[in-house]
């Protein structure tokens, strides 16, 4: 389970006010930081870990501006305009490892807002049964696979430890 830092209007969680504090930290310091902005209806069952996240035609990728929480209000601005923008939550959520804010806005209670650091987006390749060789190198374990098809080589070097790991969880 990914670690969850949630505040939520009204809730008599003894940490709530904590809580709203740290996700306050993480807002201000997105400052001058490009951010991914997403913004997801919540599906009538209400289970958010079902949302589509990978990114649609109205996703925006900016550089947060100014970004201050007053009260429960979250405010920011785009680049290139005075204009400052504002939302106030009856929810909110941080994922402490992915490094993304939630937001659920007072005024659209069926509106999630994912606001953080753009994912890493992995070029992913599919090779079906490669041609492979392997040694050691010093103390790794280096593997190389190859797919002639696609005029494709990729190196793995595995420390004593990842190929343990390895080992482990390939089904004998």
């Amino acid at each position: 389970m990914t670690p969850q830092i949630i505040w939520q209007q009204n809730s008599d969680n003894p940490e709530n006010g904590a809580n709203l504090a740290k996700i306050s930290k993480f807002w201000t310091a997105l400052n001058n930081r490009k951010v991914s902005w997403r913004q997801r209806i919540i599906p009538p069952s209400g289970n958010v870990q079902k949302i589509d996240w990978e990114w649609q035609r109205f996703d925006e990728e900016f550089k947060l501006q100014n970004p201050q929480v007053r009260g429960i209000t979250l405010y920011w601005q785009k680049p290139d305009t005075d204009q400052e923008r504002s939302t106030t939550p009856w929810k909110l959520g941080l994922d402490t490892q992915q490094l993304q804010a939630y937001i659920y806005p007072q005024s659209q209670k069926n509106l999630v807002i994912r606001v953080g650091i753009p994912e890493v987006i992995y070029q992913k390749l599919e090779i079906t049964n490669p041609q492979w060789e392997s040694d050691y190198q010093g103390e790794n374990y280096v593997i190389t696979l190859r797919d002639k098809q696609q005029q494709i080589e990729v190196k793995l070097t595995l420390s004593p430890e990842n190929l343990a790991q390895l080992k482990e969880n390939i089904p004998g």
